[in-house]
């Protein structure tokens, strides 16, 4: 069993969709990025990478690789999966939280979640997605960005794993 923390943060500007866990939030300004800024997204695969001790997002999706420009994140986040599962890895859960001072984000949270876990092929309820305002208070507050932190759980059921109970997954 592992524990991965994972953050991500994006400058907020105009003419860009604002793109959160897969969900196009209406609002009128947009993340910018070389992919499609999901912030929440790259939180979560950070995390997931930092449970296997896989390196980061940036070393599997370098920025400078054109085929990733304007990329889905949900579409990275099911190769980090894929990643991860073909190194015997599955994941636990999920958690994150969302930081930003504007939009309010309580009704997209439940779309959120389920499109995570499709990516990370979990149960939704092993996906928690919160989102907070920083009361005003520095980048977030002042409305010049959204960062998102989260932490993943992974595990193996190898053989040789204390705990394995043989024949059953």
């Amino acid at each position: 069993m592992r524990v991965g923390i994972g953050y991500d943060v994006h400058r907020l500007v105009a003419g860009k969709p604002l793109i959160l866990g897969g969900v196009t939030v209406p609002y009128h300004l947009g993340l910018d990025g070389h992919s499609d800024a999901d912030v929440l997204a790259h939180a979560v695969m950070d995390a997931l990478l930092g449970a296997a001790a896989a390196g980061d997002i940036g070393e599997h999706f370098p920025a400078t690789d054109p085929r990733y420009r304007g990329i889905s994140s949900l579409l990275l986040l099911r190769h980090v999966t894929d990643y991860l599962v073909d190194r015997g890895w599955s994941v636990g859960n999920v958690d994150a939280v969302i930081i930003a001072e504007a939009p309010k984000l309580a009704r997209y949270r439940d779309e959120m979640r389920r499109n995570l876990a499709r990516e990370m092929r979990v149960a939704a309820d092993r996906v928690g997605v919160k989102a907070t305002t920083t009361e005003g208070l520095g980048f977030a507050g002042r409305g010049e960005g959204i960062a998102a932190q989260a932490i993943a759980f992974v595990y193996t059921l190898e053989k040789h794993t204390p705990g394995y109970i043989y024949g059953r997954d």
